[in-house]
Protein backbone atom coordinates (compact mmCIF):
# COMPACT_ATOMS: atom_id res chain seq x y z
CA UNK A 1 0.00 0.00 0.00
CA UNK A 2 1.22 3.48 -0.89
CA UNK A 3 1.39 5.82 2.06
CA UNK A 4 -1.57 8.19 2.15
CA UNK A 5 0.72 11.22 2.12
CA UNK A 6 2.00 10.14 -1.29
CA UNK A 7 -1.38 9.21 -2.74
CA UNK A 8 -3.57 11.13 -5.13
CA UNK A 9 -6.36 8.65 -4.39
CA UNK A 10 -6.73 6.68 -1.17
CA UNK A 11 -9.65 4.27 -0.76
CA UNK A 12 -10.26 2.57 2.58
CA UNK A 13 -12.83 -0.12 3.43
CA UNK A 14 -15.07 0.93 0.50
CA UNK A 15 -18.42 -0.86 0.56
CA UNK A 16 -21.25 -0.74 -1.99
CA UNK A 17 -24.55 -2.63 -1.76
CA UNK A 18 -27.33 -3.19 -4.28
CA UNK A 19 -30.27 -3.91 -2.01
CA UNK A 20 -29.15 -6.86 0.06
CA UNK A 21 -26.27 -7.76 -2.25
CA UNK A 22 -22.84 -6.50 -1.17
CA UNK A 23 -21.00 -5.76 -4.41
CA UNK A 24 -17.97 -4.29 -2.63
CA UNK A 25 -17.18 -5.78 0.77
CA UNK A 26 -14.56 -3.34 2.02
CA UNK A 27 -11.71 -2.68 -0.41
CA UNK A 28 -8.52 -0.66 0.03
CA UNK A 29 -6.52 0.79 -2.84
CA UNK A 30 -4.27 3.76 -3.53
CA UNK A 31 -2.90 5.58 -6.56
CA UNK A 32 0.10 7.92 -6.49
CA UNK A 33 0.41 10.99 -8.73
CA UNK A 34 1.42 9.88 -12.21
CA UNK A 35 0.90 6.19 -11.47
CA UNK A 36 -0.88 3.73 -13.77
CA UNK A 37 -2.72 1.14 -11.68
CA UNK A 38 -4.86 -1.68 -13.03
CA UNK A 39 -7.74 -3.49 -11.39
CA UNK A 40 -8.29 -6.98 -12.81
CA UNK A 41 -10.77 -9.73 -12.05
CA UNK A 42 -13.49 -11.86 -13.56
CA UNK A 43 -16.92 -10.59 -14.63
CA UNK A 44 -19.01 -9.66 -11.60
CA UNK A 45 -16.00 -9.19 -9.33
CA UNK A 46 -16.92 -5.55 -8.61
CA UNK A 47 -14.53 -3.66 -10.88
CA UNK A 48 -17.11 -1.44 -12.61
CA UNK A 49 -18.89 -0.87 -9.29
CA UNK A 50 -15.59 0.40 -7.88
CA UNK A 51 -15.16 2.94 -10.69
CA UNK A 52 -18.78 4.11 -10.44
CA UNK A 53 -18.40 4.64 -6.69
CA UNK A 54 -15.19 6.60 -7.20
CA UNK A 55 -16.83 8.73 -9.90
CA UNK A 56 -19.83 9.54 -7.69
CA UNK A 57 -22.35 7.51 -9.69
CA UNK A 58 -23.00 5.10 -6.80
CA UNK A 59 -23.36 5.96 -3.13
CA UNK A 60 -21.08 3.86 -0.91
CA UNK A 61 -22.58 1.99 2.03
CA UNK A 62 -19.39 2.60 3.99
CA UNK A 63 -15.71 3.41 3.83
CA UNK A 64 -13.65 6.38 2.69
CA UNK A 65 -12.68 7.90 -0.67
CA UNK A 66 -9.98 10.54 -0.29
CA UNK A 67 -8.79 12.33 -3.40
CA UNK A 68 -6.05 14.95 -3.41
CA UNK A 69 -6.38 15.27 0.36
CA UNK A 70 -10.15 15.74 0.28
CA UNK A 71 -13.02 13.39 1.17
CA UNK A 72 -15.23 12.66 -1.83
CA UNK A 73 -18.11 10.98 0.03
CA UNK A 74 -20.40 14.01 -0.08
CA UNK A 75 -19.07 15.34 -3.38
CA UNK A 76 -21.39 15.21 -6.42
CA UNK A 77 -20.23 13.53 -9.61
CA UNK A 78 -19.94 16.79 -11.56
CA UNK A 79 -17.85 18.33 -8.77
CA UNK A 80 -15.47 15.37 -8.91
CA UNK A 81 -14.95 16.20 -12.58
CA UNK A 82 -14.15 19.79 -11.62
CA UNK A 83 -11.70 18.47 -9.03
CA UNK A 84 -9.88 16.42 -11.67
CA UNK A 85 -11.50 12.97 -11.75
CA UNK A 86 -12.77 11.65 -15.09
CA UNK A 87 -14.39 8.32 -16.01
CA UNK A 88 -14.47 6.69 -19.44
CA UNK A 89 -17.36 4.29 -18.86
CA UNK A 90 -17.79 0.75 -20.07
CA UNK A 91 -19.61 0.96 -23.40
CA UNK A 92 -18.10 4.42 -24.04
CA UNK A 93 -21.27 6.46 -23.46
CA UNK A 94 -20.67 8.87 -26.31
CA UNK A 95 -23.33 11.25 -27.65
CA UNK A 96 -24.07 9.42 -30.87
CA UNK A 97 -26.01 12.21 -32.61
CA UNK A 98 -23.40 14.86 -31.85
CA UNK A 99 -20.31 15.30 -33.98
CA UNK A 100 -16.88 14.24 -32.85
CA UNK A 101 -16.00 17.88 -32.16
CA UNK A 102 -19.19 18.44 -30.14
CA UNK A 103 -18.50 15.34 -28.05
CA UNK A 104 -15.03 16.61 -27.21
CA UNK A 105 -16.38 20.05 -26.37
CA UNK A 106 -18.86 18.41 -23.98
CA UNK A 107 -15.86 17.04 -22.10
CA UNK A 108 -14.89 20.61 -21.25
CA UNK A 109 -18.31 21.59 -19.88
CA UNK A 110 -16.87 22.43 -16.44
CA UNK A 111 -14.34 24.83 -17.94
CA UNK A 112 -14.61 28.44 -19.12
CA UNK A 113 -11.07 29.05 -20.45
CA UNK A 114 -12.00 29.25 -24.14
CA UNK A 115 -8.49 29.72 -25.52
CA UNK A 116 -7.14 26.76 -23.56
CA UNK A 117 -10.13 24.62 -24.55
CA UNK A 118 -9.34 25.33 -28.21
CA UNK A 119 -5.68 24.44 -27.62
CA UNK A 120 -6.70 21.23 -25.86
CA UNK A 121 -8.95 20.29 -28.78
CA UNK A 122 -5.96 20.60 -31.10
CA UNK A 123 -3.90 18.47 -28.70
CA UNK A 124 -6.55 15.72 -28.63
CA UNK A 125 -6.69 15.72 -32.43
CA UNK A 126 -2.91 15.32 -32.45
CA UNK A 127 -3.24 12.43 -29.99
CA UNK A 128 -5.97 10.83 -32.13
CA UNK A 129 -5.37 11.89 -35.76
CA UNK A 130 -8.30 9.75 -36.89
CA UNK A 131 -10.65 11.97 -34.89
CA UNK A 132 -9.24 15.06 -36.57
CA UNK A 133 -10.23 13.57 -39.93
CA UNK A 134 -13.76 12.90 -38.64
CA UNK A 135 -14.36 15.93 -36.44
CA UNK A 136 -17.57 16.94 -38.28
CA UNK A 137 -18.93 13.38 -38.46
CA UNK A 138 -21.67 12.14 -36.15
CA UNK A 139 -19.98 10.08 -33.45
CA UNK A 140 -22.55 7.29 -33.72
CA UNK A 141 -21.40 6.53 -37.27
CA UNK A 142 -17.81 5.80 -36.21
CA UNK A 143 -16.30 2.36 -35.71
CA UNK A 144 -16.11 0.94 -32.19
CA UNK A 145 -12.44 1.80 -31.90
CA UNK A 146 -12.99 5.35 -33.09
CA UNK A 147 -15.83 5.75 -30.59
CA UNK A 148 -13.46 4.62 -27.83
CA UNK A 149 -11.02 7.30 -28.97
CA UNK A 150 -13.84 9.87 -28.71
CA UNK A 151 -14.69 8.69 -25.18
CA UNK A 152 -11.07 8.96 -24.01
CA UNK A 153 -10.47 12.30 -25.72
CA UNK A 154 -13.71 13.69 -24.26
CA UNK A 155 -12.60 12.69 -20.73
CA UNK A 156 -9.19 14.27 -21.28
CA UNK A 157 -10.84 17.57 -22.22
CA UNK A 158 -11.70 18.04 -18.53
CA UNK A 159 -7.93 18.03 -17.80
CA UNK A 160 -8.12 15.21 -15.26
CA UNK A 161 -5.47 14.42 -12.70
CA UNK A 162 -7.03 10.94 -12.41
CA UNK A 163 -8.39 9.17 -15.50
CA UNK A 164 -10.49 6.06 -14.87
CA UNK A 165 -10.91 3.68 -17.80
CA UNK A 166 -13.51 0.89 -17.78
CA UNK A 167 -12.77 -1.91 -20.28
CA UNK A 168 -11.27 0.26 -23.05
CA UNK A 169 -10.47 -2.77 -25.24
CA UNK A 170 -13.93 -4.35 -25.09
CA UNK A 171 -15.19 -5.42 -28.50
CA UNK A 172 -12.26 -3.96 -30.44
CA UNK A 173 -10.13 -5.58 -33.12
CA UNK A 174 -6.54 -6.43 -32.09
CA UNK A 175 -4.97 -3.60 -34.12
CA UNK A 176 -7.30 -1.05 -32.52
CA UNK A 177 -6.63 -2.50 -29.05
CA UNK A 178 -2.92 -1.99 -29.66
CA UNK A 179 -3.54 1.63 -30.69
CA UNK A 180 -5.71 2.34 -27.63
CA UNK A 181 -3.11 0.90 -25.26
CA UNK A 182 -0.32 2.81 -26.98
CA UNK A 183 -2.34 5.95 -26.26
CA UNK A 184 -2.90 4.93 -22.63
CA UNK A 185 0.87 4.63 -22.25
CA UNK A 186 1.31 8.08 -23.77
CA UNK A 187 -1.29 9.65 -21.46
CA UNK A 188 0.44 8.04 -18.48
CA UNK A 189 3.82 9.34 -19.65
CA UNK A 190 2.36 12.86 -19.61
CA UNK A 191 1.82 12.53 -15.86
CA UNK A 192 -1.89 11.70 -15.65
CA UNK A 193 -2.73 9.12 -12.98
CA UNK A 194 -4.74 6.24 -14.43
CA UNK A 195 -6.95 3.57 -12.88
CA UNK A 196 -7.50 0.94 -15.57
CA UNK A 197 -10.17 -1.76 -15.39
CA UNK A 198 -9.49 -4.24 -18.15
CA UNK A 199 -10.65 -7.78 -18.98
CA UNK A 200 -7.40 -8.45 -20.86
CA UNK A 201 -5.35 -8.95 -17.71
CA UNK A 202 -2.08 -9.64 -19.50
CA UNK A 203 -2.25 -6.44 -21.52
CA UNK A 204 -3.29 -4.42 -18.48
CA UNK A 205 -0.42 -5.71 -16.35
CA UNK A 206 2.05 -5.07 -19.17
CA UNK A 207 1.24 -1.34 -19.19
CA UNK A 208 0.60 -0.80 -15.47
CA UNK A 209 3.00 0.06 -12.66
CA UNK A 210 0.94 -1.79 -10.04
CA UNK A 211 -2.13 -3.97 -9.97
CA UNK A 212 -4.95 -5.18 -7.76
CA UNK A 213 -6.79 -8.46 -8.21
CA UNK A 214 -10.48 -8.41 -7.29
CA UNK A 215 -12.71 -11.40 -6.55
CA UNK A 216 -16.31 -11.28 -5.33
CA UNK A 217 -16.09 -7.70 -4.09
CA UNK A 218 -12.76 -8.08 -2.32
CA UNK A 219 -9.15 -7.27 -3.18
CA UNK A 220 -7.40 -10.63 -2.94
CA UNK A 221 -3.95 -9.75 -4.27
CA UNK A 222 -1.93 -6.62 -5.02
CA UNK A 223 1.61 -5.70 -5.97
CA UNK A 224 3.91 -4.55 -8.73
CA UNK A 225 2.45 -5.37 -12.13
CA UNK A 226 5.57 -7.35 -13.06
CA UNK A 227 5.17 -9.47 -9.93
CA UNK A 228 1.52 -10.17 -10.69
CA UNK A 229 2.43 -11.14 -14.26
CA UNK A 230 4.83 -13.69 -12.83
CA UNK A 231 2.41 -15.01 -10.21
CA UNK A 232 1.29 -18.61 -10.70
CA UNK A 233 -2.05 -17.76 -9.10
CA UNK A 234 -2.70 -14.85 -11.45
CA UNK A 235 -1.48 -16.81 -14.47
CA UNK A 236 -3.83 -19.72 -13.77
CA UNK A 237 -6.86 -17.53 -13.08
CA UNK A 238 -6.49 -14.68 -15.58
CA UNK A 239 -3.65 -15.23 -18.04
CA UNK A 240 -4.65 -18.57 -19.45
CA UNK A 241 -1.56 -20.48 -18.43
Amino acid sequence: MIEATLSLLEVRNLQVAYGGIHALKGIDLAIAPGELVTLIGSNGAGKTTTLKALAGLLQPAGGEINYNGKSMLNCAAHQRVRDGMALVPEGRGIFSRLTVAENLQMGAYTRSDSAQIAADLDHKYALFPRLAERRTQQAGTLSGGEQQMVAIARALMSRPKLLMLDEPSMGLAPLMVAKIFETIREISAQGVSILLVEQNARLALQVAHRGYVMESGLITLSGAASDLLGSDEVRRAYLGG
